[in-house]
């Protein structure tokens, strides 16, 4: 049921295309995957989120065991069925929300307590207990429980955050049995360490059977250390299946990632910035809600043929915005969502052309970060 085939390889910068065959569909990369933290993009029906070219969308084990808990989600007969998404899922692991609770969590080489966010209650996360909720939430792909740790500690730290990873690793590939239904991804740790970078690699490589991500990235250091990060774990991929950078999703860092050997991204990134009434545009970000965009009539990103784009202009938007109107920050959703797989098509003929680092150095020219 999982197949990865790379159908064409840039000449000039190694990038690929591949044709992802999962449960639920086929998913062409590289690609961009929106997030619907609880079992829905925020604002969004699942049809505008098909609507706009998604393929797969990611939903959170952390949110969902909490909220309104996985046996739920297991009797309404997993979550495609819940949230009436019939496309592929993805669904994370805990590691980053555990990681994110800082003030409220401890860890120990079993799992993890924590408290929860609703109500201050006590819970306590193994590898077991994180794949035992992803088997039940039926994702298509599950992610391996991990200890993601802040960017630019010392590298002590990092090794053992890095070694308890890959313990928790083994114990979710032992009991993640059912690889013809669900497939399990290793997520490479390490922090900004190369060479723990690329242990983890090859030591996680040999759990990975359709499917491997780095984590731990973009979690506070500079863009040029992820980057060079990428750089240095791009020759210890496994080469026929999927390479998943999590948790990334600016413009910027997609063009730079594809160029890495990156297939796979996700972040809350597009609709959490347009609910802040801020859209992304292939000149960078603007910020509708400023004064300067009130007599603008032009629409938000000319020559984009999403759903706001094509009925309302910048004045529209920019007046839903500032009087806290829901659907100024539905519209820029769809906007956001929309043009950042404009992005990765883009990316993607420049690949079929071989000219992706040509295409790389055309969009910076234009793009303000």
């Amino acid at each position: 049921m999982f197949k990865y085939e790379v159908i064409k390889v840039c000449k000039q910068s190694g990038a690929r295309i591949g044709r992802f065959t999962t449960p639920h569909g086929v998913i062409e990369t590289p690609v961009f995957m929106p997030v619907g933290t609880k079992a829905t993009v925020k604002s969004l029906c699942p049809e505008e989120v098909e609507s706009v070219g998604s393929q797969i969308l990611l939903s959170n084990t952390y949110h969902l065991y909490l909220r309104p808990g996985h046996e739920l989600i297991k009797k309404a007969g997993g979550l495609h069925k819940f949230m009436n998404w019939n496309k592929p899922i993805l669904t994370d692991s805990g590691g980053f929300q555990v990681f994110s609770l800082s003030s409220t969590r401890k860890i120990t080489d079993d799992g993890v307590h924590f408290n929860s966010f609703i109500d201050g209650s006590k819970h306590y996360f193994t590898p077991e207990k994180s794949i035992e909720v992803q088997k039940a939430l039926g994702s298509d792909i599950m992610m391996a429980f991990d200890e993601c740790t802040e960017g630019g500690i010392d590298k002590e730290k990092a090794r053992k955050a890095m070694e308890r990873t890959l313990s928790w690793l083994e114990r979710c590939y032992n009991v993640a049995d059912e690889p013809d239904k669900q497939m399990l991804f290793p997520i490479i740790q390490g922090n900004v360490y190369n060479d723990l970078r690329i242990e983890s690699a090859v030591r996680s490589a040999k759990y990975a059977r359709c499917g491997i991500a780095v984590g731990g990235l973009s979690v506070g250091e500079p863009k040029p250390i992820m980057y060079d990060v990428l750089d240095a774990l791009r020759p210890y991929y496994p080469e026929n299946m999927p390479r998943y950078l999590m948790g990334v999703g600016s413009a910027d860092c997609i063009v730079e990632g594809v160029c890495r050997g990156i297939d796979m991204f996700d972040c809350v990134l597009p609709t959490r910035i347009a609910r802040n009434g801020t859209a992304m545009t292939f000149s960078g970000d603007i910020t509708i809600r400023n004064a300067k965009y009130k007599e603008d009539f032009t629409p938000v990103e000319e020559g984009c043929d999403c759903y706001c784009c094509k009925n309302y202009t910048k004045a529209y938007v920019r007046h839903l915005i500032n009087c806290d109107e829901i659907l100024g920050g539905r519209l820029l959703s769809i906007h956001n969502i929309r043009f950042l797989h404009r992005l990765t098509a883009q990316i993607k003929q420049a690949i079929w052309e071989d000219r992706l680092l040509d295409f790389r150095d055309e969009f910076f020219k234009k793009y303000e970060i």
